[in-house]
Parts: structure tokens; C-alpha cells; sequence
């Protein structure tokens, strides 16, 4: 009896807590289920926003890296492009027993009507005034200044310019002068001199200037009128001066030993 007694006491007890605790789980129910959702909420925006922090830090670092590759990678392809250039200014200023000094192009007149460049050799490099400038291409112009570190050179194409000159084929000469534009004139050459478009011009020698045999230009036109004792030429200059970068200025004498 005692057995039964405590079994329908304790039965009781456990239904009326199970409804008590029904009871209580029905209204906590939707608050922690609103806390739970909003907890993951935020628990997902922070991790994205850390995930999101450490990938822009690493995007940063990775666009840092990139930059510095491709700048590294530039400055090799300028200099292999200079190593070739030099070789090839190099290989052509040898063929004469005369010194030379290569330079490079550091500056362009700004007026219109004057056409002169500066470069970065001067009579430290043993550079002074009168000396031809030249590249592989030909004749770029002569030394008008020199100060210690840089020296100023007046180009072909200036209308201050002027260039003994001859045909290579027909040996027929002439002075070749520029118009301070990109094509010259050949001028004093006979009216009875034959003389075609595509006839290369180089430098004769004379004037103390320029030596024998440097490439002047090309005949692009012709002009022959009656009466007048000389034709009229226009010559294309060999060098492109719009692409100079690096030019050869021919010293004077010997090197010393």
C-alpha cells in the first residue's frame, strides 16, 4: 500500500511539472529563438566582415607584390632595350679607330623653330664644341655647347644647319641644310647633275665638322627649273629623331694610352 501510495503521489508530481514546464518552454520558446537567430545573424556578419577584412588585406598585398614585379620587369626590359642599343652604337662608332663617348638624350628645345637637343655628357666626358653627334642611323647633329655634365647640340634639321655633303653614287656634292622641319635641302647641286629620288647622301668631310662616309639622308623630291643653276632637293634625314634616346659623340684625336 505505502508502495502504490508514493507510485500515485510521484506520478502525479511528474505530470503537473511536465505541464508547468510546457507552459514555460511555450512562452520562452519565440524569445530564444529570436535571440538565437539574431546571435547567428551577427555571428555570420562579423565572420564575413573579418573574412572580408583579411581577403582585402591580402588583395592589398597581392596588388602591392604585382606592382613591384611589373616594375621590376620594366626597368629589365628597358634595360636589355638600352644593353642592345649600346651595342649597337658600340659596334658602329668601333669601326672607326676614332674615341667616342655614348650619351644619352635627356632634353629637347621647347620652341618650334629651333631644333636642339641636350645630352648627359660635357667636357667631363671630354665633350666640347664642334664635335658631330651621331647614331648607328647617321647623322643627328654637332656639339654647340658643352658646360661640365651636359652639352647642347644643335640637330640637322635646324635651319641653322649646315652639312657638306655628296651623292653616294654619282660622288656629285652639295650642302645639305635644314629647314627646321624634318626634311632638308641639298642645296648647290648643277642643274645638269643627275641626280634621282632614293640617291643616298652622306657627309663629304670637308668643313672639319663631320667625317667622310656618315649617312645623311635619302632623296624624297626633286625639283629642276628652267633658267636656275642649281636643282632643288629635299632630303629625308637617316635618323629619326622623333626616336632618338641614345646618341654617339665622336671625340677628337686619339685615346690616350
Amino acid at each position: 500500500m505505502l508502495s502504490l501510495v508514493l507510485m500515485t503521489v510521484n506520478a502525479r508530481y511528474a505530470k503537473a511539472n511536465l505541464f508547468f514546464e510546457s507552459i514555460v518552454v511555450w512562452f520562452i520558446s519565440p524569445s530564444q529563438n529570436f535571440f538565437t537567430t539574431v546571435t547567428n545573424s551577427i555571428t555570420d556578419v562579423l565572420g564575413h566582415y573579418f573574412f572580408l577584412v583579411r581577403t582585402s588585406h591580402e588583395n592589398d598585398r597581392l596588388h602591392l607584390e604585382l606592382d613591384h614585379l611589373s616594375k621590376k620587369n620594366s626597368e629589365l626590359l628597358e634595360r636589355n632595350k638600352f644593353l642592345e642599343r649600346s651595342a649597337n652604337l658600340t659596334e658602329f662608332a668601333g669601326e672607326d679607330e676614332r674615341p667616342f663617348v655614348i650619351a644619352k638624350v635627356i632634353g629637347y628645345d621647347a620652341t618650334q623653330w629651333s631644333k636642339v637637343i641636350f645630352i648627359n655628357r660635357g667636357t667631363d666626358h671630354k665633350v666640347e664644341k664642334n664635335l658631330s653627334v651621331v647614331t648607328d642611323a647617321g647623322v643627328v647633329g654637332h656639339v654647340i655647347h658643352a658646360s661640365l655634365k651636359s652639352s647642347k647640340v644643335l640637330l640637322i634639321t635646324d635651319s641653322r644647319s649646315a652639312v657638306d655633303s655628296l651623292f653616294q653614287e654619282t660622288r656629285k656634292s652639295g650642302i645639305t641644310v635644314g629647314t627646321g622641319e624634318d626634311i632638308c635641302e641639298m642645296k648647290f647641286v648643277p642643274i645638269s647633275a643627275k641626280v634621282s629620288v632614293g640617291d643616298k647622301v652622306i657627309s663629304s668631310g670637308l668643313g672639319g665638322v663631320f667625317p667622310k662616309g656618315l649617312m645623311v639622308g635619302t632623296v624624297v623630291d626633286i625639283v629642276k627649273q628652267d633658267h636656275e643653276l642649281f636643282q632643288d632637293i629635299r632630303v629625308a634625314t637617316s635618323v629619326d629623331f622623333s626616336n632618338v634616346e641614345e646618341v654617339v659623340v665622336l671625340l677628337s684625336g686619339k685615346e690616350e694610352g
